[in-house]
C-alpha cells in the first residue's frame, strides 16, 4: 500500500473580492510537483491555469495580474486560462 502524497497549500489561498464579486484561489502542488493555481467562484465553477508555476509567489502574481487585465469577471469567464 503506498501512502497519498501529501498536498502543500500556499500561504496566498483564501478568498479574493473585486467588482463585487467573491473567488476562493486556491494555489497549491502535490509534494513532488510544481504550483498550480485554481479559482472556484461561488457557484463551485472553476477555473484552472494550464501548466505549473515554479514558486506559489508566481501563481499568485499571475492571478493578480489576470484579474488587472480582464477583471475579475473576464477571467471567470474564460475557461482555457494559458501561464
Amino acid at each position: 500500500m503506498t501512502d497519498d502524497p501529501e498536498i502543500i497549500v500556499s500561504r496566498h489561498n483564501g478568498l479574493f473580492t473585486r467588482e463585487g464579486i467573491t473567488v476562493d484561489v486556491n494555489i497549491s502542488r502535490l509534494d513532488h510537483t510544481k504550483w498550480s493555481l485554481e479559482v472556484v467562484d461561488k457557484e463551485d465553477n472553476s477555473i484552472v491555469w494550464d501548466g505549473e508555476f515554479e514558486t506559489d509567489d508566481e501563481a499568485d502574481a499571475e492571478c493578480l495580474n489576470s484579474v488587472e487585465t480582464e477583471g475579475l469577471d473576464g477571467v471567470l469567464r474564460d475557461t482555457a486560462r494559458p501561464n
